[in-house]
């Protein structure tokens, strides 16, 4: 049996298999507690830890769902390119936008860690929790970071974006989809994005195109890391 938890097809497996009870059950409850991701995420775990599954082996197969993270996020490109028109028109707000919500995040950290007397490599290994986990992870360990760190910062960070986004919308009353869609892709990467299609085709699209700008943003900031370590 150990053998048969070892292989990719495990891994594969259950993601696939706890992801669909993740959209059954929120489907059918329709509460914000009981999303997808979420679900998902703890029914791994939960298996994982009952049948003592080492994390190493069940990563066989998750790898290879991990892999199309890449090609699932270049494929927002198609929603940002049939709203052209609209980045013409707006790209200074845009552009503006994204920086605010960089440097926010960023700032945020900085000063959380400050205050709770966190050390550098936590410091660097929270600060680009905002951005998609490739720049993300690539910047924490360029800088002295801790990568399992920042996986797990990105992770929750998204899933906490793709619960709230929603609420926060209606909470703060953003009547624009564009600002709604480039506040929750600048917060909360590649899983708030899947949440913003959900909510509209501005939103996915400007949310879409906030992964990437984000990204290149926290990338050039990270170079004055040092320095604000």
């Amino acid at each position: 049996m150990s053998t048969l938890f070892e292989t990719p097809y495990f891994g594969i497996a259950v993601t696939i298999a706890a992801y669909w009870v993740g959209v059954k059950v929120n489907k059918k409850t329709g509460l914000v507690i009981c999303n997808n991701m979420l679900i998902t995420v703890g029914l791994i775990i939960i298996l994982l830890k009952v049948l003592h599954i080492s994390y190493e082996a069940y990563y066989v197969g998750g790898s290879v769902i991990n892999m199309l993270l890449g090609p699932a996020t270049t494929c927002m490109a198609v929603s940002i390119y049939a709203k052209k028109d609209l980045l013409k028109r707006y790209w200074a707000p845009v552009l503006a936008g994204c920086l605010a919500g960089a440097v926010a995040s960023i700032a945020s950290v900085l000063v959380m860690c400050r205050i709770f007397g966190l050390d550098r490599a936590v410091l660097m290994s929270l600060l680009p929790k905002s951005v998609t986990t490739p720049i993300a992870t690539a910047v924490a360990e360029s800088h002295g970071g801790i990568v399992a760190i920042t996986v797990a910062a990105v992770i929750v960070t998204g899933m906490l974006g793709n619960i709230l986004a929603p609420t926060l919308i209606k909470v703060f009353r953003v009547k624009d989809p564009m600002a709604a869609g480039l506040g929750i892709g600048a917060c909360s990467h590649a899983m708030g994005t899947a949440k913003a299609i959900e909510i509209g085709e501005t939103e996915g699209a400007m949310s879409g195109l906030a992964i990437g700008m984000c990204g290149i943003i926290t990338a050039i900031l990270a170079l004055f890391f040092d320095f604000l370590a």
